[in-house]
């Protein structure tokens, strides 16, 4: 039995909520369980240095955690004066996911900045983030196409992430917290509305496990992915 009593193959209660930053372009807040993700895309007029001259736009990502999103305060990384390694690998996850569903020379030379800021944890930040950040994404460009700023086609896409992993030997979609600290291998997938594989981040936290196990939690990350692709088109329909 997992802690929270779900299925081995169940989400835990997701929820989306658009429009909740009255400044910015595109937000989202979104729910996995305990795991709440506020994210907002902002357009700028600018792109990156190397960029410039190319015709195309940029999307990238910064992520972030408040103080008591975990059950002890961790300090602000600006107090400390540099972002932690798993920071920066995050915000580079959700920018690399976002990417691959955004046809960029379609963009202009633009950017859209995604902020993650995580506001409560309990398993699986990153992957409600990406999940969240598409929708706040979706809507930064309709914004900009009621204002003739792009056509369509810009956003070719759904995509959104979710955890598996094998907790007591058994693999399990979605993990929260208690799952995640004891689970013997524990894995990240990121898929396209399509089924295409965006990214898979896999790790043995015991012992290496089999191809056939890895199987299984492919199989239960695109049913969860798929569910959550369903929650995003009810969301922005």
């Amino acid at each position: 039995m997992r802690p929270s009593k779900r299925q081995p193959g169940e989400l835990r209660r997701v929820s989306l909520e658009r429009a909740v930053s009255m400044h910015a372009e595109g937000s989202c807040f979104i729910k996995f369980g305990n795991t709440h993700v506020l994210c907002t895309a902002s357009l700028e007029e600018r792109i990156p240095p190397w960029l410039k001259g190319q015709g195309r736009g940029w999307v990238t990502a910064e992520y972030g955690m408040l103080p008591r999103a975990t059950s002890e305060r961790t300090r602000r990384e600006a107090s400390v004066g540099n972002q932690s390694g798993r920071t920066q690998e995050i915000q580079r996850l959700i920018g690399r996911a976002l990417r691959a569903v955004v046809d960029l020379p379609k963009l202009g030379e633009r950017q859209i900045s995604i902020d993650c800021d995580v506001i409560q944890a309990d398993g699986g930040t990153r992957t409600a983030a990406i999940t969240g950040a598409w929708v706040a994404l979706h809507d930064c460009i309709q914004w900009m196409k009621l204002r003739d700023m792009v056509k369509d086609g810009v956003l070719r896409d759904h995509v959104a992430a979710v955890s598996c992993g094998l907790y007591k030997g058994s693999p399990v979609l979605d993990l929260d917290y208690a799952e995640d600290s004891a689970a013997d291998a524990d894995s990240n997938f990121v898929m396209t509305g399509a089924g295409g594989i965006v990214e898979v981040q896999g790790t043995a936290e015991t012992v290496a496990f089999s191809q056939e196990s890895f199987d299984q939690l492919m199989v239960l990350a695109r049913k969860g992915i798929a569910e959550l692709v369903e929650l995003q088109k009810l969301t922005v329909a």
